[in-house]
Formats: C-alpha cells, structure tokens, sequence
C-alpha cells in the first residue's frame, strides 16, 4: 500500500523558516520525480517546487525560488521542503506526491499536479504578518 506523508508544517511569522518532509512507505522513490504543492483557501493547487531522482534535477516556482530547497534522502526515503523567508502568501496546505510515470528530469511542464499521484493529507503552513 503506497502512503506518502508529508510533515513539518505549522505557525510561523513572516521571516521564519519551516522543513517539511515527505517519507514514503510501500513505494521507493527511485526513478520517479517528487513534487511539492500547495493549495490555498479558495485557490488552485499550484506546483511548488519538485526535483528527478533519475537525475537529480530541480525546478522551482518563481514565487519560491530563491526562498525555498528541495532536496532528498535516498537511505530515509524522504524527501524535503526546506522553506525560508516565508511570506503570508506562503500560506496553504503543502502536499507532496510522486510522478505517474518516469520523466527525465523536472521542468515546470513536468512540476505538474495532474502528472503526480497518491496524494496524501497534506500538511498546513500558516505565515502571520
């Protein structure tokens, strides 16, 4: 039974920093991409940021970029969301989940919610002003 279970959010201020992380059970990351997303109240879910682990490349929103890094642990089967500077407008429920298929590496057309599956329950990010 494959589960991913994301982790790690809560209340911050604007400015502080949170790590979320993704574990896997029942499935192995290998050579599928893992991606972040996020929903807001009231707004679409949009990719956040996603790295290949067949060729360990990254992609990242330009909302995020700079602020946030994707990386991950081939031993823990996990992966991570390390978040800085977060904003108000960072805001949202953060998902992660892995790719339906294999894709040689992640762009912003593969970063794509519909191409991903097994979505869990999330985990909430709330920013204060």
């Amino acid at each position: 039974d494959v589960q991913l279970q994301a982790s790690g959010g809560g209340l911050v201020q604007t400015g502080g920093s949170l790590r979320l992380s993704c574990a896997a059970s029942g499935f192995t990351f290998n050579n599928y991409a893992i991606g972040w997303f996020r929903q807001a109240p009231g707004k679409e879910r949009e990719g956040v940021s996603c790295i290949s682990r067949s060729d360990g490349s990254t992609y990242y929103a330009d909302s995020v970029k700079g602020r946030f890094t994707i990386s991950s642990s081939n031993a823990k089967n996990t992966v991570y969301l390390q978040m800085n500077s977060l904003k108000p407008e960072d805001t949202a429920v953060y998902y992660c989940a892995p790719t339906k298929q294999y894709y040689d590496g992640v762009d912003a057309n593969t970063c794509s919610g519909p191409l991903y599956n097994y979505w869990g329950q999330g985990t909430q990010v709330t920013v204060s002003s």
